[in-house]
């Protein structure tokens, strides 16, 4: 199984991409693989692995610089700053001041052709406004978001730090080889110290 993923199924776990919480929602269910003695929900690895494949693909569609990637949630800051350094989107790494996507009259107004959102709950003001004016919109949903506004998910630990760290350098890096833009040693430099010993 390790063979054929981005990354060997050892370091996937280790990362904690798949541990969901003690919720799920109905959205979510066909995304959970099993639920564990604790209560705890694990999502589909290998379902993870495809998604960040073909939306590393859909992302190397676009013009980077009409991309946006979002994170209110704390351990989504850097892992969304590396992202945007390697790949060239934008990013807004904190608070998602509202009009940002709606009010031309915003300081910090932006037209993004596509929108990426950490955490559906924790974003939902990105995700209402990107919904408003009609972008595609990608999410790292856990076991209990919901889906509503969303068109393309990649299940995963939206919480943990070293799994939003994978996540983000995964996505970077499949985006980045679908477009011919990634380095001839094929990989990049993340500086991502939360799973340096993975």
């Amino acid at each position: 199984m390790s063979d054929e993923m981005l990354i060997p199924l050892d370091q996937y776990l280790a990362s904690g991409i798949h541990i969901g919480t003690q919720q799920k929602t109905k959205d979510m269910e066909r995304y959970i693989y099993r639920v564990r003695q604790d209560g705890l929900y694990v999502l589909d690895i290998k379902t993870t692995d495809l998604r960040i494949r073909s939306i590393g693909k859909v992302l190397a569609k676009y013009d980077p610089q009409k991309i946006l990637v979002v994170s209110t949630r704390v351990y989504g800051h850097r892992p969304v700053r590396m992202f945007s350094k390697h790949t060239k989107c934008k990013a807004v790494a904190g608070r998602f001041i509202p009009g940002m996507l709606t009010n031309p009259n915003n300081s910090d107004f932006m037209e993004p052709d596509l929108l990426i959102v950490t955490d559906p709950r924790a974003d939902y003001q990105a995700l209402k406004e990107g919904s408003s004016i009609g972008v595609p919109i990608i999410a790292l949903c856990d076991s209990e978001n919901m889906l509503s506004n969303v068109d393309m998910v990649v299940p995963t630990n939206n919480k943990g730090r070293k799994a939003l760290s994978l996540i983000y350098y995964l996505l970077a890096r499949e985006m980045l080889r679908s477009n011919g833009t990634l380095p001839e040693d094929g990989d990049i430099d993340f500086e991502l110290e939360d799973f340096k010993q993975l």
